[in-house]
């Protein structure tokens, strides 16, 4: 039972918390130990609560997760964790993540309550409302991103938010497609929402999505603000890692069929890796350097 419990926790989509960073990168703080510090403490409370609300995502969804070809062998869903120990897993998660964010400062408590909210609301009646199943998932993102600016008490840039929405529901929209090919005509068995999607609509929506996000970032590396913030224009350096990082995620998606679980393509994809990689080191060294 522990060990499943682990596994419902899904600790390695703590990862999806690196967003936290982006404000402590981009407001230059990195250099800042105390700053550092508390960019990490909200990493790992962040982390904390989206184990609590994946647990509590899984006891909503156990049902569901049986008509699914890989989601069935879930611990929950295959009934090797019981709900009265799972709740209590949930509860106890969510308390210590609430009190770490609270430890750090008021704010991003209360933001990591809107994160709570909005997943709880997703997880139990929004996830079958067709578009809107999406954009909570992007929103999410957008809050965790605004809690690293909290956390270290810096302002964050409208264009990173607008960035992290698009980014979000490009990578939301490829998980839909991959949910809806890979169940064919269980899907909506499996997600009522998927019955009000389709292949052509999703391709439409990926297309949209991914043209948005490099127009978005590329407009955010020659902003004259961007540009005084940082004192360099060399930024748009940075937008070919973008372009490739975007395009192998759309060959995994049309090519390989993948894209159900992109964190794990992120930490599974070498191509992937090192081009993220490679963007974070060249934005350093172009904000420090030129």
């Amino acid at each position: 039972m522990i060990k499943g419990l682990i596994v419902s926790a899904r600790w390695g989509h703590w990862v999806k918390n690196i967003i936290i960073f982006a404000a402590l990168i981009f407001a230059r703080q990195y250099g800042n130990p105390a700053k550092i510090w508390l960019a990490i403490e909200a990493f790992l409370a962040f982390g904390l609560a989206a184990s609590a609300v994946y647990i509590a995502n899984d006891i909503f969804d156990r049902e569901n997760d049986r008509n699914h070809p890989i989601k069935k062998s879930r611990p929950i869903a295959a009934g090797t964790v019981q709900i009265r120990a799972a709740c209590t897993a949930a509860i106890i998660l969510m308390i210590a993540g609430l009190g770490l964010a609270y430890s750090i400062n008021w704010p991003t408590a209360l933001a990591m309550i809107i994160y709570v909210i909005l997943n709880l609301a997703y997880s139990i009646a929004l996830k079958h409302v067709v578009i809107i199943d999406v954009m909570i998932v992007a929103s999410g993102f957008v809050v965790r991103a605004v809690a690293g600016a909290l956390a270290i008490a810096v302002p964050i840039s409208p264009w990173l938010l607008v960035c992290t929405i698009l980014l979000a529901l490009f990578l939301s929209f490829g998980k839909r497609r991959h949910e809806l090919i890979l169940l064919t005509d269980g899907a909506a068995d499996h997600r009522k929402a998927l019955a009000n999607y389709s292949t052509p609509f999703l391709d439409q929506m990926i297309s949209v999505t991914t043209s948005s996000t490099v127009v978005a970032y590329a407009f955010y590396t020659i902003s004259p603000e961007i540009a005084s913030h940082f004192g360099t224009r060399w930024l748009p350096v940075t937008i070919p890692y973008v372009l490739y990082g975007i395009f192998r995620y759309l060959y995994l998606i049309f090519k390989r069929d993948e894209g159900g679980n992109p964190t794990k393509l992120l930490i599974s994809d070498l191509p992937l890796m090192i081009c993220v990689g490679l963007w974070l080191i060249t934005v350093l060294l172009v904000i420090k350097f030129t």
